[in-house]
């Protein structure tokens, strides 16, 4: 059976310039099926064989990536809406990330689904919907890094003068102007993307009229504007005026704040710059000003391989975001005590119920009251 890998971020096929790469039956030479068309740049672009790894790389991937940010995502849900309830800007912010990455998760089985069986079964109206899902949760849960980073340089370096300013009415306001702007910023995919009849095959592809690949290019910019250049610029000031912040203060807290200040930057760079730049080739490719065959395909099989290390980051940002957190754990160890003492009958269970919890959360937040940076980071 013929395994079709394909990919959202720049997905190929015979109505979009990127490639659709095929690894026939093991008894057959297994070929590169290209949508590019060298032809016109009078080049003759021969197959090549796709790396044995990649049919049965990418659907266990996507399927692990899909279980540990459902479980961990969801966790961080129910943590801040039930057991932390949402009080600060903070909080607010945090809630919209995870639904961000939430939004990323839940296209991952299509993902699956398309990567096992060579082509799209949902219809064209899913082919729309899953498409733009997909790049609604990757321009939102860039933003809201972008906007958490502001935030905490702002209740960092500047707490005396956004006292009082940093609302949770506000912290909901910005909110519902970030996923207005993700939206927005996803309209050419929500136009573009439909189902195309691809050799007998059907497939979930951006179709673009009169073969205009221009609207393909200004979607590879936007995505590099839009989704790092802007935000990388963003998180390199804020982060530098907290760490140059932090050398001044003499809290205890200082070098684990530091320490997540740099894991929040390196994991951020790590995970979106390698798609980024691949796409950027791409777009060079578009524009003819790459016109090598064998670039080319290595363009493609990396398209697939950095557009997955980019969806780890919806894995991480649990860890980084909330588990990290003194408060959140706090949180954390009570509810899985709870738990606990529920499914086991506990004759004690009241001890781990909400008096418990709201006595430990006081004594947190009046420690946490000695540091903003202990409160933000």
């Amino acid at each position: 059976m013929e395994q079709n890998l394909t990919y959202l971020l720049g997905s190929g096929g015979s109505e979009d310039m990127l490639v659709s790469y095929t690894s026939p039956t093991p008894n057959s030479s297994a070929a590169y099926e290209y949508a590019f068309d060298y032809s016109e740049l009078h080049i003759i672009c021969h197959p090549e064989s796709v790396p044995a790894f990649a049919p049965t790389l990418f659907p266990v991937l996507y399927s692990l990536l899909f279980v540990t940010g459902l479980m961990g995502n969801a966790l961080v849900v129910w943590i801040l809406t039930v057991c932390m309830k949402i009080k600060t800007m903070t909080d607010v912010y945090l809630l919209n990330l995870t639904v961000s990455d939430l939004l990323l998760v839940f296209s991952l089985p299509f993902l699956v689904q398309y990567s096992i069986m060579s082509q799209w079964i949902f219809g064209s109206a899913l082919c729309k919907i899953i498409s733009s899902i997909y790049f609604i949760g990757f321009y939102s849960n860039v933003f809201f890094i972008t906007i958490m980073s502001i935030d905490r340089y702002l209740a960092i370096v500047h707490s005396l003068h956004v006292q009082g300013i940093r609302t949770t009415a506000l912290g909901v306001i910005t909110s519902l102007a970030v996923w207005a702007v993700a939206i927005l910023a996803s309209m050419t995919d929500l136009i573009f993307f439909k189902e195309v009849n691809d050799n007998n095959q059907i497939k979930c592809l951006r179709h673009y009229p009169d073969g205009n690949y221009a609207w393909k290019t200004f979607s590879n910019f936007e995505v590099n504007i839009l989704g790092w250049l802007i935000p990388v610029g963003v998180l390199i000031f804020c982060y530098h005026s907290i760490l140059k912040y932090l050398q001044k203060c003499h809290t205890k807290s200082k070098y684990k704040a530091i320490k997540l200040v740099f894991i929040v930057v390196i994991v951020f760079f790590l995970s979106w710059t390698p798609v980024n730049i691949v796409l950027f080739l791409d777009s060079l490719r578009n524009m003819s000003i790459i016109n090598d065959c064998q670039t080319g395909q290595r363009l493609d099989l990396a398209m697939e391989l950095t557009e997955a290390l980019s969806l780890v980051h919806c894995c991480l940002n649990p860890v980084i975001y909330a588990f990290v957190g003194e408060k959140f754990k706090k949180h954390l160890r009570e509810a899985f005590k709870k738990s606990a003492c529920f499914l086991s009958n506990c004759k004690d269970y009241r001890a781990f119920s909400g008096h418990s919890l709201d006595r430990h959360s006081s004594l947190h937040t009046k420690s946490s009251q000695l540091s903003s940076v202990g409160t933000v980071l």
